[in-house]
């Protein structure tokens, strides 16, 4: 599926930026405007079932398919967001970006608790700027306004199709130079994972005191672990 990519900047690198689940391209926006300051072409396209994009069959490896029918091989670092994360590391044998940044991936799903996924489509269903703010309280109003647009387009039957994913998605290997950020802690990648990905070949940052959505919680701590990445 030829999905919506945002993109910005004319520099002479090219970043790309995949978002997480229930989320759009908009979630970026504070990553993009460092990156296009220090002199990348950002291109941040929607998943499928989310933002512009179109819907769907939803399985992660669909989700890397559209990645890499709609994206450019070989740009300067691609970064990845927890299911975008995944879906980045299953495109990345064709995507081949000189460095690949996965943050907070969603690669081991069997740790997600029971009935989260109902929970996410109740708080997506329910949700005002308020409610945002309350359960993200380190977020600035623009983040707040991008989550409530991406909510607003996401299909929420994705959510559904996450039952019948597959409980552990750690790659076999780094393919290119690879980061893994994580939370701390992470509910996506634990000490057991963490372990068996810097066995294969990855490099592994904790950001302090960062949830889930690093960029959005700590954005700074979110950028200075990326030094010698971008």
């Amino acid at each position: 599926m030829k999905l919506h990519v945002h993109e910005r900047g004319d520099g002479d690198k090219v970043a790309l930026l995949v978002h997480g689940g229930m989320s759009d391209h908009r979630t970026w926006h504070a990553v993009e405007e460092h990156l296009v300051g220090r002199g990348y072409r950002v291109l941040a396209p929607d998943l499928r079932g989310h933002g512009l994009s179109g819907r769907g069959a939803y399985r992660p490896e669909l989700l890397a398919g559209d990645l890499v029918e709609s994206l450019p091989a070989g740009a300067d670092v691609a970064i990845g967001h927890s299911l975008g994360g995944l879906s980045l590391a299953l495109a990345v044998p064709e995507l081949r970006p000189r460095r690949a940044v996965y943050s907070d991936p969603g690669f081991q799903l069997g740790n997600v608790p029971a009935g989260a996924t109902g929970a996410m489509r109740a708080m997506v269903a329910s949700a005002t700027a308020d409610s945002v703010r309350a359960m993200n309280p380190r977020w600035s109003e623009a983040d707040i306004a991008a989550e409530l647009a991406g909510f607003a387009l996401f299909d929420a039957e994705l959510l559904t199709a996450m039952g019948d994913f597959e409980q552990d998605y750690l790659p076999p290997s780094a393919l290119v130079p690879s980061l893994v950020q994580l939370a701390d802690p992470s509910l996506c990648v634990d000490a057991k994972g963490q372990e068996l990905l810097r066995e294969r070949g990855f490099e592994v940052r904790v950001v302090p005191g960062a949830g889930h959505c690093i960029h959005r919680d700590d954005l700074g701590g979110f950028l200075a672990s990326l030094d010698g990445w971008i």
